[in-house]
């Protein structure tokens, strides 16, 4: 598809679900993977699946933990060309009322969802200003548009990923770093297929192609997004969601 050959991708939250998704696809295209996430165990297991893939430790939310993740990426393969920033809380969110969410949940998703984007950015930027060039994938979600009740803090982190990639990108131009998003909608991973019975019905009747979400639906814009073929894509949220939302 995409021809991505000794390209270093790091991925966040790659130790299940829809980051295991990015991390094989991008391996199948010929890219070094660095698969990361604090379930490090779930990180050693989805690199023992991919050929010269490296697991590696990282709290997103920690300055310390993403620059030391950083300088790791670059120890064991001297650059790197692709962020995915895919890690973040969901299906352990409690849904409730925004009056009724305390400071500590807001809190907590706003570290990982948001706050943990920019900490993961700010650590890798320098080495993609040193290679001249680079790609960072956010991965927001298609509840912005919709909004969806009861779960207030989770799309208000994801509408800060859009934000905040828009500002990015404007900012990272001058170094040919091109920053955009995907807000994929309801995609039948793991942490989605805990969250309701019959979750492979959700949705599937607004969607206008009426089946559900695998993550292989979401990995193809992620490949394209790090692919030469995006070389003038910047500052955009592409919606992954078989037609339920139209912007």
């Amino acid at each position: 598809m995409f021809n991505l050959t000794d390209k270093v991708v790091v991925i966040t939250g790659a130790a299940g679900g829809l980051g295991k998704a990015f991390a094989l696809a991008f391996a199948e295209q010929g890219a070094k993977i660095a698969v990361c996430d604090k379930n490090i165990q779930g990180a050693i297991e989805t690199a023992g699946e991919i050929k010269g893939a490296i697991a590696i430790e990282v709290d997103v939310a920690n300055e310390q933990s993403t620059q030391r993740m950083a300088q790791q990426v670059m120890d064991s393969f001297g650059r790197i060309d692709v962020l995915v920033n895919n890690a973040a809380i969901y299906a352990t969110i409690q849904r409730k009322p925004f009056f009724e969410i305390t400071e500590a949940e807001w809190d907590l998703v706003m570290n990982v969802n948001l706050k943990g984007v920019w900490m993961v950015s700010k650590a890798i930027f320098p080495f993609m200003k040193n290679n001249g060039s680079g790609k960072i994938i956010n991965i927001s979600s298609a509840t912005v548009m919709s909004g969806s009740p009861n779960w207030s803090h989770y799309v208000a982190s994801k509408g800060g990923v859009i934000g905040f990639t828009r500002s990015m990108a404007k900012e990272l131009g001058d170094f040919h770093i091109n920053v955009n998003t995907i807000a994929p909608g309801f995609t039948l991973t793991e942490a989605s297929l805990s969250l309701m019975e019959n979750a492979n019905k959700y949705g599937v009747d607004r969607g206008a192609i009426k089946r559900p979400s695998s993550a292989e639906d979401i990995v193809g814009t992620a490949l394209y997004l790090a692919s030469p073929a995006s070389d003038f894509v910047t500052g955009q949220t592409i919606v992954v969601d078989g037609g339920k939302q139209f912007i």
